[in-house]
């Protein structure tokens, strides 16, 4: 069930619940009912206030931040609040909290964690206008909704018992709670935005793939017996089970994202990553662009890195001025010659023949492959990062590697000059 707990109507703007739907949307992660408004159910949430007042489980309360401060000077701060029953029908309603015992949250992860109900205040559950409290409206909508289990990260443990509670009073079985260890970075401080990615929206921009991103996130605090890292979304459904879940905070390392993003990018068929890499660059996914994930498909980790290395194909390449330096230079140019001269006669021009075709120049100069190829690679790509120097040749094709490799010998011809 999708529900949008949207009763904070400040930070609930249409925005923030389109980024919502948006988010799950791209890793295709669906529901069954829903998106239900938690703020449309308002009238529910005052029949259930109105329940518990006429009951005795709740009570209206006038008594203010200060108020209970005071209260608390006088009987010791360790105490929880009690207050003192009002007609005001504008002040807020607090929930009675029961005088002893503890409050038992029996977590699939953690266990049985207990809260003494001593400690803790008799907590406001509507407000004077009548609007109700998260912890209220999250118990109410749980029971009528019918929910079984409420998975969520441990920041939200202390809001449970507040939850029993009401459910208690409302006479109604809980569901089955896990708490999920927080997120950190590499550094052990929780995740921020300093770690890379703060959102999945941010994920996706950055061209990471969503059935990696669900793989990835699903083994944080979560592995198998067998320590299995690459998994099918269909294999994490049916091995999955929250209580293997680690109670230390699991770590988001970008890092391992993109390795693992990586893998799933090579072993996509051509046909499925050409898709994936036209939708990203908002290209069609036509023959050329085939063509060029073909050569590529072995050297990106993400989607953003895939046109860095393909674009030399589709326009001509800017010369790098480092790159130009560090690789034009020596006998480069004489080997640029002798290269271009041997692949006019490359026929057909792929990437077999035009390795044969380059191995008598290697060994008639002696120099390393680096050496000639480095100098090709400039020449047609701009840069000395591209894929395979065959592959790209064949690529880019015989008449455009020929015109960019003469092209690279005017310019250095002139440089000389």
């Amino acid at each position: 069930m999708l529900r949008i707990e949207d009763t904070d109507r400040e930070r609930s703007t249409p925005d923030n619940v389109e980024q919502i739907l948006d988010a799950l949307g791209w890793l295709e992660l669906d529901w069954e009912e829903g998106p239900l408004s938690q703020a449309a159910r308002a009238e529910r949430h005052r029949e259930a206030v109105e329940q518990l007042l006429e009951g005795g489980a709740a009570y209206r309360d006038p008594a203010m931040a200060d108020d209970v401060r005071a209260w608390k000077e006088r009987h010791g701060k360790q105490r929880g609040y009690r207050g003192e029953p009002s007609d005001d029908e504008t002040a807020a309603v607090r929930l009675r909290m029961p005088d002893g015992g503890d409050t038992v949250v029996d977590d699939l992860i953690r266990g049985e964690v207990r809260f003494p109900n001593a400690n803790a205040d008799d907590f406001v559950i509507a407000r004077g206008d009548g609007s109700v409290l998260y912890n209220f409206a999250v118990a109410v909508d749980d029971a009528d909704m019918g929910i079984t289990d409420v998975i969520r990260g441990d920041d939200h443990l202390s809001n449970t018992p507040k939850q029993l509670l009401v459910m208690e009073a409302l006479g109604v079985e809980p569901p089955r709670y896990a708490h999920l260890p927080l997120l950190h970075g590499p550094d052990g401080k929780k995740l921020s935005k300093r770690h890379g990615a703060a959102s999945v929206q941010e994920l996706r921009d950055a061209g990471y793939l969503p059935a990696a991103v669900r793989n990835y996130l699903a083994l944080l605090g979560w592995g198998t017996d067998d320590d299995t890292t690459i998994m099918s979304t269909q294999e994490l459904v049916e091995r999955f089970d929250v209580g293997d879940v680690g109670t230390s905070s699991a770590i988001f390392d970008e890092q391992k994202l993109r390795w693992l993003n990586g893998r799933f990018m090579r072993e996509m068929p051509l046909e499925e990553y050409t898709e994936a890499v036209a939708r990203h660059l908002g290209r069609e996914p036509d023959e050329a662009l085939r063509a060029a994930c073909a050569i590529v498909q072995d050297k990106a980790q993400t989607l953003d890195e895939v046109w860095p290395l393909i674009s030399f194909l589709f326009a001509e390449p800017e010369y790098d001025p480092k790159a130009w330096k560090k690789v034009m230079k020596d006998s480069a140019m004489t080997l640029l010659t002798d290269a271009r001269a041997a692949l006019e006669g490359a026929e057909p021009f792929d990437a077999e023949t035009i390795e044969a075709t380059l191995a008598p120049v290697l060994a008639e100069h002696d120099v390393k492959p680096g050496k000639l190829y480095q100098p090709i690679r400039v020449a047609i790509s701009g840069g000395t990062v591209s894929p395979g120097i065959f592959e790209s040749l064949a690529a880019l094709g015989k008449s455009a590697s020929l015109q960019r490799i003469q092209r690279a010998l005017d310019e250095g011809s002139a440089v000389s000059t």
